[in-house]
């Protein structure tokens, strides 16, 4: 696939070296592009950066891996994404007063009617970056919590996720982000208040 990455923190680059790495053609994306290409050099396996809107226009599939403050400004630098997929993995929290938005809404939703030609995915913001790199906790996968509208994205995501030792769990469609932000809200107030640390996941078992 053809994958642009908007932005550059550890998820963003995590992901996109991964993917890299499976033979995936990336490209980062930045307002800073210079870092954008900084990065890519780092990965390596034929990855690309540049601007923001050059990420977006390169990618069949989208990662959109920016602060949540900064979500609304870049979806309008991104340009056209009338059929594109778009991969959200925006958290917005604050420690002591949980999840940007409640149960009534939600982030994914938010990007849905800022970008409303695309076909949005809400996924791995669940999960940290550290994670990625190493997603076996004794042979059980971390999960990939993942929800959205379109069959075809919510495939993309759950193949893109399963590339790289994840276990995709298909949570319904879009509006299910209003409990799955909750949710990743919970593993970041443990693994970073709670002292359980970076090296946790949550899993989904099975019978």
């Amino acid at each position: 696939m053809k994958i642009g990455i908007v932005g550059t923190g550890h998820m963003g680059g995590a992901l996109g070296k991964l993917w890299a790495e499976k033979g995936h053609q990336v490209f980062f994306g930045s307002r800073q592009p210079e870092k954008a290409q900084e990065l890519a050099a780092q990965v390596g396996h034929g990855a690309q950066g540049g601007s923001v809107p050059q990420a977006a226009g390169y990618g069949e599939v989208l990662l959109l891996a920016v602060p949540w403050k900064a979500a609304q400004e870049t979806i309008q630098a991104m340009g056209n994404l009338d059929g594109k997929v778009l991969i959200e993995i925006v958290n917005g929290v604050d420690m002591q007063k949980g999840p940007a938005l409640g149960f009534t809404t939600s982030i994914a939703e938010q990007i849905a009617a800022w970008a409303p030609g695309a076909r949005v995915i809400n996924a791995f913001n669940s999960i940290g970056y550290r994670t990625l790199l190493d997603p076996n906790f004794n042979g059980q996968p971390a999960a990939l919590f993942y929800c959205g509208d379109d069959p075809g994205a919510k495939a993309s995501t759950a193949q893109l996720g399963a590339e790289i030792g994840l276990a995709p769990v298909d949570c319904g469609p879009l509006w299910m982000a209003r409990q799955l932000e909750p949710v990743a809200f919970l593993w970041i107030y443990l693994a970073y208040v709670g002292g359980q640390g970076e090296q946790t996941a949550l899993g989904w078992l099975k019978r």
